[in-house]
């Protein structure tokens, strides 16, 4: 589908539409409503949209409890205790992972302090952490509490990584040069897979391949990539990355998070660890031992059990991934997202530019608008009629045609909205 040359006319919209072998999904979802249609909603990469297989899911798991009680976490349908194994392969695809390199658990800010206390080992001479200028505050927070806690000073400890001036991307060959640089200083390279607010897609590969050259541990928050590029984060390298489930991935509100260790750490036990019973062996968990053994691969960074009634919803949308496939998802949103950008380019006007990267390969489903004046009124006025992306201050507006439920359609009457309002 991306070999398309696009038009700016609805007949082309309605036609793709027609052809789109992903289309069926999109009644899969509940699709907020205005006036009495459908939304146009841009927002996935925010919070991502209601199966409407998800009450199902929950309502199983809320009636093996009103039948079973305790003996839930045994003979309930889908027994509760292992209920987190459901979702590992699922997962493992979905970022390209084996198994047991992926556990669904806690939130991304928790998950990532976790591996932190692991991973983020610093000396006198190596101590530095590197993100992104720009991260997602709930990042930026965390590593620089961690350096407090170490004892350093985020002011001499945290290098952050600036584009050059005029521009609002990093350019990767910035990125590998400061790394091969300053790589023996620095303990952690930690960014985002998709930059919040630019929408920049990081190289994983070349990033995880410098860091690692120079003795760094390479991380990622995939929060903006999960569900939403098409990830080999085993072949890649990393040596942790974790996500949220509520975006792309369609988890719901505040929905746990998820977290990848690569294999080659599965038999470290020799990591320091904060640690909790549902990491501790299974084979022996319920002997209550007071020694810790951790269990293998990912799983072993467990604290406690997770929510199930949180982990049925994801259920309910990863089954959906499953069916999809990522390699078909990615296809279309290359797509849309290029038919979102052309359409852009031909209303193009002095008063917006587009932030992302114009190459596929830089980015996923967003493209960030920077308006030039009086944008939070554009985007509360778009939100009115029923058209919503977010906004992110001071000048970003966000939208991202998700390939699961947004449609061709969507997309030109964004643009068509968009470029009237903005005369």
């Amino acid at each position: 589908m991306t070999d398309f040359q696009f038009e700016t006319g609805k007949e082309f919209a309605v036609a793709m539409d027609a052809r789109d072998p992903l289309s069926d999904y999109r009644n899969r979802f509940f699709i907020p409503q205005h006036a009495g249609q459908d939304c146009v909603y841009l927002s996935g990469h925010s919070l991502g949209l209601q199966p409407k297989s998800a009450a199902a899911y929950v309502q199983q798991e809320l009636d093996d409890w009103a039948a079973l009680g305790v003996e839930g976490h045994f003979r309930a349908r889908h027994p509760w205790m292992p209920y987190h194994d459901l979702l590992a392969e699922q997962t493992a695809a979905v970022v390209g992972a084996k198994a047991c390199e992926v556990v669904v658990m806690n939130s991304l800010t928790v998950n990532l302090h976790l591996m932190m206390v692991s991973f983020y080992r610093p000396t006198p001479s190596k101590h530095k952490i590197v993100i992104e200028r720009g991260a997602f505050p709930s990042d930026q927070y965390a590593v620089k509490s961690q350096l407090h806690y170490h004892g350093y000073d985020p002011a001499t400890s945290l290098i952050e990584l600036t584009p050059r001036p005029g521009e609002a991307c990093l350019r990767d060959d910035d990125i590998v040069s400061l790394i091969a640089h300053s790589g023996n200083d620095i303990a952690l390279i930690l960014l985002g897979g998709v930059n919040y607010a630019t929408g920049q897609a990081f190289d994983i590969e070349a990033i995880t391949q410098i860091g690692h050259a120079k003795g760094c541990i390479v991380a990622f928050d995939m929060a903006h990539a999960v569900g939403n590029l098409q990830l080999s984060l085993h072949e890649c390298g990393p040596d942790f990355a974790v996500w949220c489930s509520y975006k792309y991935l369609n988890g719901g509100p505040g929905c746990v998070g998820g977290c990848f260790v690569h294999e080659r750490h599965a038999h470290s036990t020799h990591l320091p660890r904060f640690t909790g019973w549902w990491g501790h062996d299974q084979e022996s968990r319920f002997e209550m031992p007071s020694t810790f053994e951790p269990m293998f691969g990912a799983e072993g960074w467990q604290l406690s059990n997770p929510s199930i009634m949180s982990m049925s919803v994801l259920r309910a949308s990863m089954d959906i991934f499953h069916e999809a496939g990522m390699g078909q998802l990615r296809e279309k949103s290359v797509s849309l997202t290029s038919y979102l950008e052309f359409l852009l380019h031909a209303n193009a006007s002095a008063k917006f530019s587009i932030l992302t990267p114009k190459e596929s390969t830089r980015r996923g489903a967003q493209l960030s608008l920077r308006i030039r004046q009086h944008g939070h009124k554009l985007c509360d006025k778009l939100a009115e009629e029923g058209i919503v992306g977010d906004w992110r201050e001071p000048d970003i507006l966000r939208v991202a045609p998700v390939p699961l439920y947004n449609s061709y359609r969507d997309v030109f009457r964004f643009v068509q909205r968009f470029s009237e309002l903005m005369v």
